[in-house]
C-alpha cells in the first residue's frame, strides 16, 4: 500500500507523509541533545531510522501520521509534526518538533494550524491533544497560541510512561468558534 498524496501547503510551509529522502534530516535531528529533550532524548542512527519507519507505517496502518514539514523557501526538511496516536497514546494528538536552526520562526504554530484543520475535517476528531512535559514552556506557548489550555496531568505508554506530562486541547467545537472569530496563530 502507497503512502497518501497529501499535500498541505501554507504560506511558508509544505506538510506532507514521510518520505525516503527525509531520513538524512530526520536522523540528524534526532542526534540533536537539545532538540529532541522533549521527545524521548537523543537516538542512535540505528534507533532513528525505526522511529522514522514507524513514521511512515502508520501513515499506511491508520492512514494518518504526523506530516514532514518542509520549508517552501529552502525545500529542507525542518521538522515533524501533526496528528499522532500511536497503541496506548493518552488521546488525538497534533504534535511538533521542529529543528533547532528553524526555532522562533513560527513554523510549529503555522504548521500546526494546518495540521489541526485536516485532522478535524478529514480524521473526524472531536478533540485535539497535546502532551507537554510541565517545563516545555516554547510547547506550552505553542499551544497557547494555538487556543488550547492545560486539561489535565497524564501519562503516555510505556517506555515513557515514568515521564510525568501535562495534557493540553481543546475540543472541535472549541477550535472553529476560535477559527471563526479570526483566532488561532
Amino acid at each position: 500500500m502507497a503512502l497518501p498524496d497529501i499535500r498541505i501547503e501554507t504560506d511558508r510551509l509544505i506538510l506532507r507523509p514521510t518520505a525516503a529522502e527525509d531520513f538524512e534530516a530526520w536522523a540528524a535531528f534526532m542526534a540533536d541533545e537539545e532538540a529532541v529533550r522533549f521527545i524521548g532524548g537523543v537516538q542512535a542512527r540505528a534507533v532513528a531510522w525505526r522511529g522514522f519507519v514507524a513514521m511512515a507505517g502508520s501513515w499506511t496502518i491508520q492512514g494518518f501520521a504526523m506530516f514532514s514539514v518542509i520549508e517552501k523557501a529552502s525545500g529542507r526538511w525542518v521538522g515533524r509534526l501533526g496528528p499522532w496516536m500511536p497503541e496506548g497514546w493518552p488521546g488525538t494528538e497534533v504534535g511538533w518538533s521542529i529543528v533547532r536552526e528553524a526555532w522562533g520562526r513560527g513554523y510549529a504554530t503555522e504548521g500546526a494550524v494546518a495540521a489541526i484543520d485536516w485532522a478535524f475535517e478529514h480524521l473526524g476528531w472531536t478533540e485535539v491533544i497535546h502532551t507537554i512535559a510541565p517545563d516545555n514552556l516554547a510547547s506550552q506557548a505553542v499551544a497557547r497560541k494555538l487556543g488550547s489550555r492545560n486539561l489535565r496531568p497524564g501519562r503516555l505508554p510505556p517506555p515513557f510512561d515514568s515521564v510525568p506530562i501535562d495534557i493540553w486541547g481543546q475540543s472541535r467545537e472549541e477550535w472553529f468558534a476560535r477559527r471563526a472569530q479570526g483566532g488561532s496563530a
